[in-house]
Parts: structure tokens; sequence; C-alpha cells
């Protein structure tokens, strides 16, 4: 079973994730038409879940056993739009991976390789109870 097919969210949105490691997650995404706005182009909102998903990944990889993870803060530029039939890519690296909090940062670019918007998040580690 992939990672992708772990998580329910990313089933949803067709999530695929092509690469994990400690330092980057890479992920790949089908612009369907139920996920865009008008006329056709991926909705901002569907950018969002991709990055912060891919960031979920990325924060899980390099957790201590029993830690789980939640976001705390995303921000997102959005630089060009993605149009419906396209695949949508997303490479996730680290900028920081500390002992309380992670800081990730996701490139989304089309199919063409221009970049489409550029997400930082910020994950909370949270302890084994």
């Amino acid at each position: 079973m992939s990672i992708s097919d772990r998580l329910p969210f990313a089933k949803l949105l067709g999530i695929k994730v092509t690469h994990v490691s400690p330092e980057r997650v890479e992920a790949e995404m089908l612009v369907r038409d139920d996920l865009c706005t008008l006329p056709a182009i991926l909705h901002g909102g569907a950018v969002m879940a991709f990055a912060d998903t891919i960031g979920a990944v990325a924060t899980v990889t390099n957790l201590p056993d029993g830690a789980t993870t939640t976001t705390l803060e995303s921000k997102t530029n959005f630089i060009a739009g993605i149009p419906a039939g396209e695949v949508a890519r997303a490479e996730c690296t680290a900028l920081h991976r500390g002992r309380t909090t992670m800081v990730w940062q996701t490139r989304i670019t089309r199919a063409d390789g221009k970049l489409a918007a550029v997400v930082t998040q910020t994950q909370m580690v949270l302890p084994k109870r």
C-alpha cells in the first residue's frame, strides 16, 4: 500500500507521492474539473491542500516514534494557474527540522515546468502522550 493510499484526504484529491526522504518529498496531482474554479483552473484551496498534505508527509517522515504533527501556519504565493487536465507537481524541501517545529517549502509547478505556487508551512511536533 502506498503512502497516498493511507491518507484519505490525499486519496480524495488524487495525490500520488512519488518520492519520500527526510529532506524532500515529491508528489503529483491530476488537475480534475472538480478541483477547479472558473475558468477551469486549479482552485487555490486545492493548491494549498496539496502543499499541506505533502508538508505533513515530510514532517511525519522526520518524527520521533509516537509523535504526531499539526500545521501551525501556512502561507501561499500564487504565481500562475494550472489548467484542468494537467498534472501539478510538488517538491517539498526542509527549511528547518527542529525538535518542536519543522518548516517546509513546497514549490508547485505546471506541466510546462513553470512555477505555479510557493507554499511555506510550519508544522508543530506533538510529542507522544
